[in-house]
């Protein structure tokens, strides 16, 4: 099997898994890895994500990573990590989230530079990302996400580069900016940032493609919680449909018990 770094050579698509099953059926499908989403591990678990509203409870680091262990003891591929801002502003608890990460079985993971509600200064963000590197060790793929393109009021493309380049320097294998969905400028980022870029599909309206973002020289594509959203999307859809038809027309859409006991059966962790 391939190492999770040495797949950043080439191109590949990483698909976001928030519980063990979705693990194994993600990368059943053939996918080289895998990641895991904050998002869906906290909706999974009746939580908010992210942005939430004032005195809404988040997902704690403890509960985060009790899934993410079960997730990398099921996934036969490697999996990268949703570690958020490393859960906490100093370099030091962004060392402590990346140690928990090496400890529950994750081949790499991603350090964003926003906290929630603003980005990090830019010095501190740099040392953040230089504490998670030394932590990691010379085999965990660091992922810097650079989050301005997510603000109300987005920062420019010229910000993100040269974040993406002093993170970069820093110690970071692989560069993610969420947000750009204009291939005019992906080519830019891919162009101007000196590393893997990462992209995620699904986030927002966007009618770009995998084939379209591979061409634009993009390294990784990953799909944040989109998977998960759009699995709670069929879960509404079902109760709308018992509600006001009475029907079971979202049925046809189930894998027969079977066919999963089988499949989880030949993954169950060792």
């Amino acid at each position: 099997m391939s190492t999770f770094r040495s797949l950043h050579s080439e191109s590949f698509v990483m698909p976001n898994a928030w519980d063990a099953g979705s693990a194994i059926v993600l990368a059943e499908a053939g996918f080289p890895a895998i990641a895991t989403t904050s998002a869906g591990i906290a909706f999974s678990r009746g939580l908010g994500d992210h942005t939430l509203p004032d005195g809404a409870p988040a997902l704690s680091r403890e509960a985060m990573f009790e899934r993410v262990a079960e997730i990398t003891a099921a996934s036969p591929v490697p999996v990268n990590g949703d570690l958020e801002d490393g859960y906490g502003p100093s370099p030091e608890e962004v060392a402590t989230t990346i140690r928990l990460a090496l400890d529950a079985g994750l081949a790499g993971g991603n350090i964003e530079d926003f906290d929630g509600r603003a980005l990090y200064a830019e010095e501190l963000a740099v040392e953040r990302i230089a504490a998670a590197r030394q932590a990691g060790g010379e085999h965990f793929v660091l992922t810097a996400r650079i989050d301005g393109h997510l603000l109300p009021r987005p920062t420019g493309l010229a910000d993100s580069i040269r974040r993406a380049n002093r993170y970069r320097e820093a110690g970071a294998d692989c560069l993610y900016v969420p947000g750009v969905n204009d291939l005019a400028d992906l080519r830019t980022l891919v162009r101007e940032i000196d590393g893997p870029l990462n992209v995620v599909l699904g986030l927002g309206a966007s009618s770009l493609t995998v084939p379209d973002v591979f061409d634009a020289g993009v390294t990784r594509i990953s799909l944040g919680g989109s998977i998960a959203r759009a699995a709670l999307g069929l879960v509404r859809q079902a109760a709308q449909e018992l509600l006001t038809t009475g029907t079971l027309g979202f049925a046809e859409r189930q894998i027969p018990q079977a066919e999963l006991n089988q499949l989880f059966a030949r993954y169950r962790p060792s």
